[in-house]
């Protein structure tokens, strides 16, 4: 086991990879910028460095100041969290090379799987199902329009090195393809520095289903059943459940398996998700695979028992994988992300200071969370507040226990999106669990008049 982990991220996931440090009596160094001085990540980890100013290209994207604050520490492996250099090929690669364990899988598979274009091909080579789209990156404009209308309009076009949303425009027709083909090249360039794109069949009212992912250095590969992730705003997630409502136990057995042949077929090594669509008939398709742990992790432990932290930072300190198979899957369970944004204004950024910070609590209620009363929302970094996850015994129990955790869960001083998830919570299509990617497009009455009472 690690003598010391250097947590190369802030806010809610250092604090829960300090916790399963502590855990397994490993020390744990927090970096931060000048912003995040206060933060609770650094006065509880063991050590900590300052590591630039507050924007995150001088100083969480800062590859150089983290190794060497792993150095002046005396760290032995790094754990990057999500975001930032989560999914960085390089970053994992220089950790090897300054004999730093880096947690989570090897550059290579990294590099695999964060370009769309090799992840299709990896996975339809053994034969994972993969939406219909062009093998590789298409340059002309004209041989794609040839292609999309050969597997019918409308297509999606995607960033190959995309994610988050950024470089993906729909063409319902091919009068609308040459324009929607430019721009997504142009958003790729600008937000990735790489515009190459690729065309696939838009599927129209799909769901997110993604299985959860665990492998180790011996080859051994597992999947720890699927969560729902639905419920999203430009492709950001913001409520994720397990089971799916959606998924039957036959359906369960042929994702997943789907999912980790597909983790295999790259030696798959720690924690990771195989994101897939799920067409109302029943269809599945691979979509993308995440090279790390999860915002919404925690609903995966709450259902299965397992903690995928603790189980990450064993393997990559070469211990076998502990649980073997799915274990059994404990009711139902709900997590809601809480982020300073304004819902009534696209969702508009609110940073600010919070000046009465109330958690709830309960039966099958928890809360993962890096903010106090006082605390300060810097405006550079994801607006991410709290997660709150609530398990019930059956989905019925699961969104009652939801509803009255964000009753009760008091944020004031900046505006959240409490009230805009309560009101989620309480709508009939959700409760029935009749939901898809589009599903907030097609329920406008949930953003109005967002300042009242839910």
């Amino acid at each position: 086991m690690f003598k010391k982990i250097l947590i190369a991220n802030r806010g809610e996931i250092a604090l829960r990879v300090i916790r399963a440090c502590r855990e397994l009596g490993v020390q744990t160094v927090a970096v931060y910028s000048e912003a995040d001085r206060e933060s609770l990540h650094v006065r509880f980890a063991d050590d900590d460095v300052c590591i630039g100013p507050p924007p995150s290209r001088e100083s969480y994207l800062r590859i150089p100041r983290i190794i060497a604050a792993a150095e002046i520490t005396g760290a032995d492996a790094i754990h990057p969290g999500y975001g930032f250099l989560a999914e960085n090929a390089e970053f994992a690669e220089i950790c090897a090379a300054s004999n730093l364990t880096f947690i989570g899988p090897t550059a290579e598979q990294i590099q695999i799987m964060g370009n769309k274009a090799s992840a299709r091909k990896a996975m339809s080579d053994v034969g994972v199902p993969i939406v219909p789209g062009t093998p590789g990156p298409v340059d002309d404009s004209d041989s794609a329009l040839e292609f999309a209308k050969s597997i019918g309009f409308p297509v999606i076009i995607k960033a190959s090195a995309g994610g988050g949303g950024k470089g993906m425009r729909v063409a319902r027709d091919a009068d609308d393809f040459a324009r929607s083909f430019q721009l997504a090249r142009s958003e790729a360039l600008s937000a990735f520095g790489n515009g190459d794109v690729y065309v696939e069949k838009y599927l129209e009212r799909p769901r997110h289903i993604e299985f959860q992912i665990m492998g180790d250095k011996y080859g051994n590969v597992i999947h720890l059943g699927e969560r729902d992730c639905s419920v999203q705003r430009r492709h950001q997630k913001l409520i994720e459940e397990a089971p799916s409502p959606a998924v039957t136990p036959a359906l369960r057995e042929s994702m997943g398996t789907a999912a980790v042949a597909g983790a295999k077929a790259i030696n798959y090594v720690g924690a990771g998700t195989i994101e897939m669509l799920l067409d109302a008939d029943g269809s599945y398709y691979f979509m993308e695979m995440n090279t790390r742990i999860q915002v919404e992790h925690p609903v995966t432990e709450m259902i299965t028992g397992e903690d995928l932290v603790k189980e990450q930072i064993r393997v990559a300190a070469g211990e076998k994988l502990s649980v073997k198979t799915l274990p059994s899957l404990r009711g139902h369970v709900i997590e809601c992300r809480v982020n300073a944004e304004d819902p009534g204004r696209n969702f508009q950024p609110s940073p600010g200071k919070i000046t009465a910070f109330h958690p709830p609590g309960g039966p099958g209620v928890r809360l993962d969370s890096h903010v106090y009363a006082g605390y300060t929302v810097p405006p550079y970094y994801d607006s991410l507040l709290a997660k709150v996850i609530c398990q019930g015994r059956d989905r019925a129990e699961a969104i009652a226990r939801m509803r009255v955790a964000l009753e009760s869960f008091v944020v004031e001083g900046v505006t959240t999106t409490i009230p805009f998830l309560a009101r989620v919570m309480q709508n009939d299509r959700f409760m029935r669990g009749d939901v898809d990617t589009k599903f907030l497009e097609r329920e406008p009455e949930l953003f109005r008049d967002l300042r009242e009472t839910p």
